[in-house]
């Protein structure tokens, strides 16, 4: 396996491309961090290395090194100027953002880092812990799965192995992670969450091909990459209805879905590393063609992208059986664009670059810094929305970058999400999280793993 990443992959000429593995022209490995308490709190970096906080030895402290002399582990120094400026200006069919740097993406990821990544609980290894939401300092699959593929992206693999390690202790009956585990390491919340899955399995794949072997794991990143892939078709893939992607393992197949966890790209992807093109391209079909569905007359949504958080397959906004989920546009569906630019900026997808045409036009007219943190599907704010998170303004950043005709939206979202502090409302773990996602996409980093 290579041991070098490069940014060219994707489209990039090679003289453009960016070596993101630490220690390829200039910043070396990032050292362990030092054991001691259980804590998250943030040492300062050691000047000249890479690693911003390589996890300490289990049980240890986290070292997220806030030193401005550390590159978050990412060689910064390989192909970006002085002041941290990425050299790209695309990734793949899409534009990154004027002025987007690198530092701004470390920065982001160390603070992330010395926030929410902690060894308490976590049975030796570490975990993304919740601070303020759901059950308090919990972790889910979903958080440990944003863990992973920052990780992975930012080349911090002691890091990815903890996350890793700590999912292996809580699989559920069908050897998928229960989607909440309490900070005690007790299960609170039962059943498998795919979007979790999912992103958990891009991450590995990820691994395989930017590490290769297995690192401090049992097995590779090869085989347990394939083991989740295989697992998620066989108890989160509907076949009966047209091999759509259920909600998770408990939820009886995908009468009711949730659009957000739709990941195209990632489905590529998969198809790719097994073997099963076809297989996985059902799935990519069943996305959009249930995309397309829920944007309709009925909902009032047919031009503006807001597709609702819970759906049937055939477009109908429904709640699961037995639960008061809303249905409205709110944090689960602005992930929407996100996922759908990855399959865009990846793949050249044309359904990809309509949906965020719509959405992106909306978010224009409302402006970044307007957004707030729900929409009824008719455009209008759900009552009581006032909030200008960053889970939505990421989304609606990565989106633009797929339409030329939005740079001032791709570019406003990016100066938001850069400044950090004013989008960190509500939940801090999930705000957090998609401020250092989207920063990963819109500074070209976040690239298609198969490409390599």
């Amino acid at each position: 396996m290579a041991s070098a990443l490069w940014l060219g992959a994707c489209g990039q000429s090679p003289a453009r491309a960016l070596n993101v593995d630490a220690g390829q022209g200039g910043s070396t490995a990032g050292t362990a961090g030092t054991a001691g308490a259980a804590t998250s709190q943030p040492q300062a970096g050691v000047p000249g290395t890479g690693g911003a906080g390589s996890a300490g030895a289990p049980g240890g402290s986290v070292n997220a090194s806030a030193g401005t002399d550390a590159s978050a582990g990412t060689d910064a120094s390989a192909g970006a100027n002085a002041g941290g400026a990425s050299p790209l200006s695309s990734l793949g069919k899409c534009s990154l953002p004027s002025g987007a740097k690198l530092s701004d993406l470390e920065t982001a990821y160390a603070k992330w880092k010395a926030d929410l990544v902690t060894s308490d609980g976590a049975g030796g290894f570490l975990r993304v812990r919740r601070p303020n939401s759901g059950t308090v300092n919990s972790s889910n699959s979903e958080g440990t799965a944003y863990g992973m593929e920052l990780a992975v992206y930012m080349s911090d693999q002691a890091l990815f192995d903890a996350l890793w390690q700590y999912e292996q202790l809580h699989l559920g009956q069908n050897g998928l992670m229960e989607w909440e585990i309490g900070p005690d390491g007790s299960t609170t919340g039962s059943g498998a969450a795919s979007d979790g899955d999912e992103d958990m399995a891009l991450a590995l794949v990820m691994a395989d091909k930017k590490w290769g072997g297995a690192g401090s794991l049992k097995q590779t990143y090869q085989s347990y990459a394939t083991q989740l892939i295989n697992l998620i078709w066989q108890h989160e893939v509907d076949p009966a209805r047209g091999y759509v992607l259920a909600p998770g393992d408990q939820f009886g197949g995908g009468a009711v879905v949730n659009i957000s966890y739709f990941a195209p790209g990632s489905y590529r992807v998969f198809g790719k590393f097994t073997g099963k093109t076809s297989d996985w391209e059902r799935v990519v079909e069943s996305s959009y063609t249930v995309l397309a569905a829920t944007l309709n007359a009925a909902n009032m949504n047919a031009s503006n992208g807001l597709v609702p958080a819970w759906s049937t397959p055939e477009g109908v906004p429904m709640a699961p059986t037995g639960s008061d989920h809303p249905t409205y546009h709110q944090l689960d569906s602005c992930r929407t664009p996100f996922r759908i630019a990855q399959d865009y900026c990846w793949f050249e997808e044309p359904r990809a670059l309509d949906y965020l045409s719509k959405i992106g036009s909306f978010y224009t007219n409302i402006q970044a810094a307007n957004i707030v943190e729900g929409y009824n599907l008719d455009g209008s704010v759900f009552p009581g929305s006032s909030l200008h998170l960053a889970a939505f303004i990421g989304g609606a950043g990565v989106g633009a970058m797929a339409v030329p005709a939005l740079a001032t939206l791709r570019n406003d979202s990016y100066g938001l999400l850069a400044a950090w502090g004013p989008l960190l409302g509500g939940s801090q773990y999930y705000n957090e999280s998609w401020s250092v996602l989207s920063l990963l996409m819109m500074t070209g980093r976040f690239i298609e793993p198969t490409s390599l």
